[in-house]
């Protein structure tokens, strides 16, 4: 239970830390990111300035306006004569690359050997274009890099119309390969990566340490606690042994009034119920403390079935129940020409475990049932194997066999009643400890629910079932229907294969 605790401690640390670290990386990125691009924008808009200003304008004769009959100022841009200076520039550590078009979107001049086809769009604030794969070759020579990867096909772009008054002269179009970008990125992405994993690791470490000094004052608690329980156990079984032996020898007197012999037979029955709420008490206190070593041996769960029948009949037969065990016949196993070997037919319902735990589990089981199940009810306990699948693989050889346990999953105990049934949110809770399905009936043996019988329980039958279960490394399983009875399934492991 504390080692559980202490996990969910320790990942719920982890988990937090992971969160925030995600949040942080993300921000953090995207803001490098960000910075990144708005710098080579930056760096894109001032060569788009710096190219601008070298622009040689040049004045060019116009007709005249029959409207106003005066020439129009007309100019145009000497190609030639801009960027003849300018091709070294493009040419640089930047790898920023030029293109000039005509007003009607002609490509004029540029420093690639071929025009890269792309639509032109007047963007001043820059814009992310992703070339085809034609332009793969035009993009890897804007790179000093011999093995360029397909981020390179990717360009950052800055477009700006050129004007004169109201006359558009050209449009200028500067370029920067994408990988300027993503190169820094990776390689934050990567340490991000790492430093993160690293943090997380350190994280899990310190809060698996920081989960044991948290959780070592519960632990010393409930210590104290479970010793305190056995040790109050322990020393009420003589006091309540001695008292119900008084009683005992008083109500076999022969001339005892006959109030005072009903009321020792009142006192003598809280006793013994008494007596049994203590011993669940010490059973438990002991289980969990690992106090008591349980002797397992080789168990045949049929013939603990049968006593414990044979035990519970009377009560069966005093509440007009009807009581019955049904122990399924092996399945038939796929191998060719051999028969159940004389040791399986012996051994075949036999488990590992304890046996006084399991007679336990399994007289708190059938009395249980008997308690919730009204008069004229059934009561049937089933013994069978959940087998693996439905079909195992035939040998290879004709006096081949697999062994038998290897084709089960588990051997079943289900005790099934049609009893007054458990609702639906209470099944989640009936191992608890002195948990009632109705918290308002008191716990006293004249509360009986419907249909019960003899000494009321304590809230324990169910949570010894439990702990026995848990320590026979078993499972349980509960359905339930209202007023219409109750399915328990106890799975214990097949024996291990000699």
């Amino acid at each position: 239970m504390f080692q559980a605790t202490r996990r969910r401690l320790a990942s719920w640390y982890t988990a937090v830390t992971a969160v925030l670290l995600v949040l942080f990386a993300s921000g953090f990125y995207l803001y490098v990111r960000n910075t990144l691009i708005d710098r080579i924008d930056d760096t894109l808009n001032h060569v788009v300035e710096v190219i601008e200003r070298s622009l040689v304008i040049e004045p060019v004769n116009s007709p005249i306006s029959p409207s106003s009959a005066m020439r129009v100022a007309l100019y145009q841009v000497n190609v030639e004569a801009s960027f003849r200076n300018n091709v070294d520039a493009a040419a640089d550590d930047d790898h920023i690359d030029l293109e000039w078009f005509s007003p009607t979107g002609e490509l004029l001049w540029s420093t690639l050997s071929e025009p890269l086809d792309i639509p032109l769009h007047t963007h001043r604030n820059g814009e992310t274009v992703r070339l085809t794969d034609h332009h793969w070759s035009l993009i890897t020579q804007l790179s000093a890099d011999p093995n360029p990867t397909s981020q390179k096909m990717v360009l950052r772009q800055v477009t700006d119309r050129v004007e004169r008054g109201r006359q558009v002269l050209g449009y200028l179009r500067v370029s920067h390969p994408w990988f300027e970008v993503t190169k820094p990125i990776r390689q934050l992405l990567t340490d991000l990566a790492m430093g993160g994993a690293m943090i997380l690791i350190s994280v899990a470490a310190i809060g698996w340490f920081l989960s044991e000094l948290a959780i070592e004052p519960v632990r010393e608690s409930y210590q104290h606690l479970k010793q305190f329980t056995a040790d109050a156990s322990h020393e009420l079984r003589s006091p309540i042994a001695t008292i119900q032996t008084n009683v005992q020898v008083a109500l076999a007197e022969p001339d005892l009034n006959a109030d005072i012999h009903q009321q020792l037979q009142v006192i003598e029955r809280l006793t013994r119920r008494l007596g049994r709420l203590v011993d669940d008490l010490l059973f438990l206190a002991r289980t969990d403390g690992k106090i008591v070593e349980s002797q397992f041996t080789s168990v045949p769960l049929d013939a603990l079935l049968m006593e414990v029948i044979e035990e519970q009949s009377a009560n069966a037969e005093a509440a007009d129940i009807s009581l019955s065990l049904n122990l399924v016949d092996p399945p038939s196993l796929w191998w060719a020409g051999d028969t159940l070997p004389p040791e399986t037919e012996t051994d075949w319902f036999t488990v590992e475990g304890d046996r006084h735990q399991l007679v336990r589990l399994l007289i708190n089981l059938v009395s249980n049932s008997l308690r919730y199940t009204p008069r004229g009810g059934e009561v049937s306990l089933t013994l069978q194997y959940l087998p693996k699948n439905k079909r195992s693989p035939r040998p290879t050889h004709s006096r081949e066999y697999y062994h038998w346990q290897e084709q089960f999953e588990g051997l079943q105990v289900i005790v099934k009643d049609n009893g007054i049934g458990i609702p639906p949110e209470a099944i989640p809770h009936i191992f608890d400890r002195f948990y009632r399905v109705d918290p308002a009936r008191p716990h006293v043996e004249t509360a009986q629910p419907p249909g019960g019988r003899g000494i009321a329980g304590s809230g324990l039958g169910l949570a010894i079932v439990s702990a026995i279960v848990e320590n026979h490394r078993g499972k349980i399983d509960v359905e339930s229907q209202i007023n219409q009875g109750t399915t328990v399934t106890v799975t214990f492991p097949v024996p291990p294969t000699n």
